[in-house]
């Protein structure tokens, strides 16, 4: 029996909602189901934005930045008599299933939907899509957006390196994130840069400075030729970039008994907040994939009779008994036996693992969604 099944993107864009978008369309088309579109959120959701979603509309899709749902934040759906108004509007539009994509915001408000206690026999199943590039969803390693938002911070940094190095200054790069340091913590290591300010730390004001002094200083000390520093704040720590400027400067300016004379000098910090450039621009490939593959799952997932899920994202991987153990050093790393290792390999190339055996036959049943 053929199924309604609607969607909508809400919150934060991230690079790869149109992927995710995409793939759950297409696998509900191509399964015979039908598939609405709700524009702008749970905002459009009460206000009856709907719209089917034909698989022509979002082939193309793909390697397009922000949301063809386009998305919106949504006080009202705080609200339960609200809540109730969404309930009757996908009733109304007979949809059997609802997916949701976004953060820890559309995450809630689809709980909440769905709660048993509220909602009571309400009859739609709903499935959620972490998509932050802010990376500050739980159980799943990425949420969509995060790869994408990296590259772009990553490649900035890059460039501001290079007019550092030329003047040999000192840059304060604030970065997203709001109260997770995740983009700050990895981009300050894929660019290298000098040091990082995050939340997590929870340094007080102090602190902060005396290391950012601590740190010019030692770079000027080591690097004569190079005095160069890049630091990477994430935007929630509760430090305003502007204040913490200016008093690194004026710290400085107190230790070396130098004060700036002009814009040009040396001593002068200087602050380049990237902002929103970093959630736009097109998804990376890994965000393509991964957008992919939740949606294709969040589909399936509905069509299987789930409810109330989110789909994660976690690596392929489980070690036998006493092959390996997690690295007290990197949560994300383990350590892993060298025969355990090989063995696993020699399964792996000569299809006779888990991992090799899926992948034998997971494209058996999408040919029908390539021909789309």
């Amino acid at each position: 029996m053929a199924k309604t099944i609607a969607i909508l993107t809400s919150g934060g864009d991230a690079p790869g909602m149109n992927a995710a978008v995409r793939a759950a369309t297409m696998v509900a088309v191509a399964k015979g189901h039908r598939m609405l579109g709700i524009r702008h959120g749970y905002r459009g959701l009460l206000d009856e934005k709907i719209a089917p979603l034909e698989a022509n509309r979002v082939n193309g899709i793909l390697r397009e930045g922000g949301t063809i749902l386009h998305s919106a934040r949504c006080k009202r759906f705080h609200q339960p008599e609200h809540r109730e108004h969404a309930r009757a509007v996908l009733s109304k539009h007979g949809v059997d299933g609802l997916v949701a994509i976004g953060g820890n915001g559309t995450l809630t408000g689809l709980t909440l939907l769905s709660d048993p206690d509220e909602a009571g026999d309400w009859p739609v199943q709903c499935v959620g899509i972490p998509a932050s590039i802010d990376n500050d969803i739980a159980l799943t390693g990425l949420a969509i957006g995060v790869d994408t938002a990296m590259n772009t911070i990553v490649e900035a940094c890059d460039r501001i390196a290079d007019t550092a190095t030329a003047h040999g200054r000192t840059f304060i790069i604030e970065v997203m994130g709001r109260d997770s340091g995740y983009l700050s913590m990895t981009a300050a290591i894929a660019s290298g840069a000098n040091m990082v300010l995050f939340p997590e730390a929870a340094r007080s004001e102090e602190a902060l400075v005396d290391s950012m002094v601590k740190t010019i200083l030692t770079v000027r000390e080591r690097h004569p030729e190079d005095q160069r520093v890049v630091a990477i704040k994430a935007e929630g720590v509760p430090t305003p970039t502007d204040r913490l400027k200016a008093l690194v400067d004026a710290k400085l300016a107190e230790v070396t008994g130098e004060k700036p004379k002009h814009e040009d000098d040396d001593i002068e910090t200087r602050v380049t907040v990237l902002g929103h450039v970093v959630r736009g621009g097109r998804p990376s490939a890994f965000d393509r994939l991964l957008g992919s593959r939740f949606g294709n799952v969040a589909v399936r997932a509905l069509l299987a009779g789930e409810h109330r899920k989110m789909v994660s994202w976690l690596p392929p991987m489980e070690l036998p008994d006493g092959a390996g153990v997690r690295s007290p050093a990197d949560p994300y790393c383990y350590l892993v036996d060298l025969p355990s290792v090989l063995s696993a390999t020699r399964a792996l190339l000569e299809g006779q693992s888990p991992l090799a055996r899926w992948r034998a036959t997971a494209f058996d049943d999408l040919e029908d969604v390539f021909l789309l």
